[in-house]
C-alpha cells in the first residue's frame, strides 16, 4: 500500500512515466485491491493524453470491481472523448 502512496504522489507531480513504470512492475498477487491498481494506470495513461490505455485499465479495474472509482473515470473520460473529439475512437 506504501508503494501505492508513492505512486499516486508521481501521477500528482505528473511524473507519469516513473508510475506507469513502477505500476507495471508493481505485484498484482500482493495488491489487495487489484483494481485500485489498474485504476491508477489509468490515471497515468489519462495525464499522459494516452486515452485508448487510459479506458482499457479502467475497463479492467471495473471488471474486477464494479464499484470502483474507475466507473466514474471511464464514464468521464468518455464524456470528454464524445465532446472533444469523436475520431479518437479511430486511432
Amino acid at each position: 500500500m506504501e508503494q501505492l502512496k508513492i505512486i499516486k504522489e508521481l501521477i500528482n507531480q505528473g511524473n507519469i512515466t516513473e508510475a506507469i513504470r513502477l505500476l507495471d512492475e508493481y505485484p498484482m498477487t500482493d495488491s489487495a485491491n487489484p483494481d485500485e491498481v489498474y485504476y491508477l494506470r489509468g490515471n497515468a495513461y489519462r495525464k499522459q493524453g494516452n486515452w485508448q490505455q487510459a479506458l482499457n485499465n479502467y475497463r479492467y479495474a471495473i471488471d474486477l470491481n464494479p464499484d470502483s472509482p474507475a466507473r466514474e473515470a471511464h464514464r468521464m473520460a468518455m464524456d470528454i472523448l464524445n465532446f472533444f473529439n469523436k475520431d479518437m475512437y479511430n486511432q
